[in-house]
């Protein structure tokens, strides 16, 4: 294999790993620090980094810090933050990306976001978008029930002024969806 130059063949910095194990992951090189990501996650607030420090915690190589981080496991892969992010770069498959690094350096907390993530997942495969209440009923009950309380005065709000579904509504042609989903799977497994 030819080597550029000036570059190795293989990655020298956690940071080139990243990039290397993600598609499109030489766009992060661009990344301005401007917290657009952070500002359009719905899970913001759950994640011990946004996903701005976390991209600069990459940059600084902090391979150990960014891959216990719980960031990775509370996006939801709704792709706002790639839609608003002002240079294209792929935050998402980013995510996906350490995720996958934390996994196979079993760097990951034990914690409750991967049960998040496969929560998140579920809703996803069953009604081909999240479903709200569906998803935060099942979390918060099989995670510090208790300390959920005081959560409910803010769904009855959202209820009132009809943010929050009572029921799941699937998208339309669900089943060309499952299709892609179980394609997808099977060609993870022949990986």
């Amino acid at each position: 294999m030819a080597v550029e130059a000036g570059r190795s063949s293989s990655p020298s910095t956690f940071f080139e790993e990243v990039i290397a194990n993600t598609p499109g992951g030489e766009a992060l090189r661009l990344c301005l620090q401007c917290g657009t990501c952070g500002g359009s996650c719905p899970s913001g607030d759950d994640m011990d980094h946004t996903p701005r420090q976390i991209f600069a915690m990459v940059q600084a190589n902090m391979k150990d810090r960014v891959l216990r981080s719980n960031t990775p496991w509370y996006c939801v892969s709704c792709y706002y933050c790639v839609e608003r992010c002002p240079q294209e770069i792929p935050i998402t498959d980013l995510m996906y990306t350490l995720k996958r690094m934390a996994i196979a350096e079993g760097l990951y907390a034990d914690s409750d976001a991967p049960d998040w993530s496969q929560t998140f997942i579920g809703m996803v495969e069953q009604f081909g978008r999240s479903y709200e209440l569906g998803l935060a009923t099942r979390y918060h009950l099989t995670h510090h029930p208790l300390g959920k309380i005081g959560l409910g005065s803010f769904a009855l709000d959202m209820l009132r002024r009809d943010r929050l579904a009572l029921t799941p509504s699937p998208i339309k042609s669900i089943g060309q969806l499952r299709t892609i989903l179980n394609k997808a799977k099977e060609l993870e497994g022949a990986r």
